[in-house]
């Protein structure tokens, strides 16, 4: 029963990131493109090609830690998991509405910092599964540093 319930669970957070984000995320507004950009940010058609990919590497990672990991291993993943997506909401929110970037940029180094255990789960379950996962962790330090830019120059 637990591995449905993970397994469900698990896709159920990547929906709620991937709503969230959709809700808070405007970059199409005169605000986001007044800003002061930092000159290593990447052209905007690679986040049309990363997030696509974290969200479904996420999903597969939480159904494959569900279906292979204790209960303990298990519910430690989901609750990292839930508090990195609650950081990345922030992220989200302080960023597009208040235009807290300062903020943002906290919650956002919490997001990276979160994606480390999880990798290291994830690397527990599978170690196909942890390699998935890599371009995450590595994508949420970039957007980091550029969220720190971000804060910096504007």
């Amino acid at each position: 029963m637990l591995k449905i319930a993970g397994s469900i669970s698990g896709i159920a957070l990547v929906l709620v990131y991937v709503i969230g984000s959709g809700i808070w995320v405007n970059t199409g507004d005169n605000w986001y493109r007044t800003l002061n950009a930092p000159n290593w940010q990447p052209p905007d058609f690679i986040f049309g090609v990363i997030w696509p990919y974290n969200f479904i590497v996420l999903g597969v990672a939480a159904v494959n830690v569900s279906q292979q990991l204790s209960a303990g291993w298990v519910i430690t993943y989901l609750s990292i998991f839930a508090a990195s997506i609650a950081c990345a909401l922030t992220w989200a929110y302080q960023f597009y509405r208040p235009h807290n970037l300062s903020a943002a940029s906290v919650a956002l180094t919490f997001v990276a910092l979160l994606t480390i255990p999880m990798l290291f789960i994830a690397f527990r379950s599978s170690v196909g599964i942890g390699l998935l996962l890599v371009p995450y962790q590595l994508w949420v330090i970039a957007a980091t540093s550029i969220s720190w830019g971000y804060a910096k120059l504007n």
